[in-house]
């Protein structure tokens, strides 16, 4: 498979950077609608996204250096190629959580209520920036037989991607990328229409969610990030799962109006402060 996207000579721009981008920019795009629905602070949500992002990349990269970091110390140039792949989405959120909670504390914003904003638009990115796994043949899974994906409904074109080192490889990137999709329009539809979602409930979703299937996805990786014998990704699921469950009960017995989330329609949203 082809991994460049358009090739100028002096230039070339890779299939997985474009995925990467559109992936940011429809995550920042659906950010800042809701932002905005909630009234927060345009300079503030702008500076806040665009930092985010700078630092999840660096994070997400050096996060998976780390955990490669023989093969990166005979081959230091190579650190700094990320259209090749090698950006782990948990270095990434652990490193945009940090930023995040930092600034949201030092102007005096309430950390999980934009987190709740966030966790939108980050599976959805998640979703769509999968998919420059697939052009890099990355994120693949265990050996299989080209009957065997056609026999699971795996699309033709898919199933000869995962071609990979003279075998046909399980797609896991797909599993995640669906998988992050319906998670990503089952948290729109709970947003909208749910009268008793609280603070904190969808950010605790995102995570049980994306952890439970990358728990059980990463188990069929056979490329994924160890530390000896363990997966790392299969353990930072387990403490996703834990703090999902965590923050989605935290707030479940209150009463207090303070504590909900509730969706606020465009012409509604004079009467509505969140931020002071």
């Amino acid at each position: 498979m082809d991994r460049v996207a358009v090739d100028l000579g002096f230039l070339q721009i890779y299939w997985y950077s474009i995925f990467i981008f559109i992936a940011m920019v429809v995550a920042c795009i659906l950010i800042f609608q809701e932002a905005k629905r909630r009234e927060i602070e345009e300079e503030f949500i702008t500076n806040l996204i665009f930092n985010t992002i700078i630092i999840s990349i660096v994070g997400a990269r050096a996060y998976y250096v780390i955990f490669n970091l023989g093969y990166y110390l005979s081959n230091p140039v190579e650190i700094l190629e990320i259209w090749n792949g090698g950006l782990a989405i948990h270095g990434g959120i652990l490193s945009a959580t940090a930023f995040m909670m930092y600034y949201c504390k030092k102007h005096n914003v309430d950390f999980i209520r934009i987190a709740d904003i966030a966790v939108v638009g980050l599976i959805i990115g998640q979703a769509i920036g999968r998919w420059g796994n697939f052009f890099n043949s990355e994120a693949y899974g265990q050996i299989t037989t080209y009957e065997k994906l056609i026999e699971q409904g795996i699309p033709e074109f898919i199933t000869k991607g995962m071609y990979i080192m003279g075998e046909y490889r399980q797609p896991t990137f797909f599993y995640e990328s669906v998988w992050c999709f319906f998670g990503f329009f089952a948290m729109l539809i709970v947003r909208k229409l749910s009268k008793t979602l609280k603070t904190g409930q969808l950010t605790g979703f995102y995570l049980i969610w994306y952890g439970i299937a990358r728990l059980l996805i990463e188990g069929l990786r056979t490329d994924s990030l160890m530390l000896g014998p363990i997966k790392i990704a299969q353990v930072a699921s387990v403490l996703f799962i834990i703090l999902g469950f965590y923050l989605f009960t935290k707030n479940s017995k209150k009463n207090n109006k303070e504590v909900y989330y509730k969706y606020v329609p465009p012409k509604e949203q004079a009467a509505v402060v969140y931020f002071k």
